[in-house]
């Protein structure tokens, strides 16, 4: 039938808790907050004012730019560009600034060396 003996698991012998205190650790989290929270107000804002003119800006945001282009279709459209944009940014800033202490972090808990695509490598020395 089956083997009733338990597996080992690298993730059930982690204390998170204590992962979490160390000084690693938060400064991923401090890097991680320091881009998101002012990109995630920033963006909020720029949403908003976009719905706040649509609302109360009728005569503003129906000002003609080119043919039947008026500025509140061009704003719009810049939501998408900026969503775009900021994802793209934050894909470089991760890569950049996150994933090197993640994977010293994932390196820690799982005792496993991985190359720079987040594979195991055997037989690697110290």
């Amino acid at each position: 039938m089956g083997n009733d003996a338990p597996t080992p698991d690298a993730a059930a012998s982690v204390d998170f808790k204590q992962v979490q205190s160390t000084e690693q650790f938060q400064e991923l989290r401090k890097r991680h907050r320091s881009f998101v929270f002012p990109m995630a107000v920033a963006f909020l804002l720029w949403y908003f004012a976009y719905v706040l003119l649509a609302d109360y800006a009728v005569d503003f945001m129906s000002t003609k730019v080119w043919g039947n282009i008026n500025i509140g279709l061009i704003m719009g459209l810049l939501q998408f560009v900026s969503t775009f944009a900021i994802t793209g940014w934050y894909v470089s800033y991760s890569n950049r600034r996150l994933d090197p202490i993640a994977a010293e972090i994932r390196h820690e808990i799982e005792g496993h060396e991985f190359d720079k695509d987040g594979n195991r490598v055997s037989g690697t020395a110290k």
